[in-house]
């Protein structure tokens, strides 16, 4: 039988290897030392990070692809501690955006400190560093970003230049068993159509997998789009677009009267 203790433990998982990304014009040849160097030093720092990126998806899902940078996650309150960490040590720092990023350089080589998104809907909080997911990455030992939460940063992430609908896809058919889907589904409460996409993608990419989904999410997913269907139509024109791409859909607020989902409604584009 499992007691309390056990149903809140934080969950523990085996340790996956990542291999270095195939060499490309993306990054410069001293970039494998890079982030070799960069890993080593963070381990050491004693400054909760999360691997994340393409780094991340490499050892869930055994792909590997060319990258120009690691991806590094992070609590709002530890990046300034990783980036005067970094600085001591002789490394170049810049907050690239106060919202969600910042970089730390060393030449041409770089890697990205992410604590939350460019919208602030996606935000690393203690949560993320609660379970265990470890890894091996040029030899040093990281934590990788939960899988539940690594789709949750990529599941907003729908531009003309970037889709992470593939990453989610293959997390979901590799991992499934690790994401924690009632998790999931809280941290995408207010964007459950959203989630309901990435969930119909997959079940279209892999017919013969659909399983890998619970079917109490997708029953779940199904009938609040029956629900909503029903509901009276808003009285506020509102572009949620903006949350996937501030700019593709920046002509609905300038100029279509719809409502900014950062901001009200502009003059005369109220209700109906």
């Amino acid at each position: 039988m499992t007691d309390a203790a056990d149903q809140t433990r934080p969950a523990r998982h085996a340790a996956l290897t990542g291999s270095p990304p195939p060499a490309s014009s993306l990054a410069p040849p001293e970039a494998d030392a890079f982030y070799r160097e960069s890993l080593r030093i963070l381990a050491e720092s004693g400054i909760p990070f999360l691997v994340a990126g393409t780094f991340a998806v490499s050892c869930y899902t055994g792909i590997r692809r060319p990258t120009k940078d690691i991806d590094v996650f992070c609590k709002a309150g530890d990046f300034p501690r990783i980036l005067l960490h970094f600085k001591g040590r002789g490394f170049e720092t810049e907050i690239e955006d106060e919202r969600w990023i910042a970089k730390v350089r060393k030449g041409e080589c770089f890697f990205d400190v992410i604590f939350s998104s460019a919208t602030s809907v996606v935000t690393v909080t203690d949560l993320w560093l609660q379970e265990h997911h470890p890894a091996e990455i040029y030899g040093v030992e990281v934590q990788l970003t939960p899988p539940t939460e690594l789709i949750w940063s990529k599941a907003m992430l729908q531009n003309r230049h970037r889709y992470d609908g593939a990453d989610i896809a293959h997390l979901i058919l590799r991992q499934s068993e690790r994401i924690d889907w009632k998790r999931l589904l809280s941290h995408m409460e207010q964007y459950w159509e959203v989630l309901l996409m990435h969930v119909l993608n997959f079940r279209f990419i892999y017919p013969s997998e659909r399983e890998n989904v619970p079917r109490w999410l997708f029953d779940e997913l199904l009938l609040r789009a029956r629900e909503h269907a029903d509901l009276p139509l808003p009285q506020t024109k509102v572009c949620r677009g903006r949350l996937f791409s501030p700019v593709d859909y920046q002509i609905d607020v300038s100029e279509w009267g719809f409502a900014d989902v950062v901001g009200p409604a502009t003059a005369g584009s109220g209700g109906r």
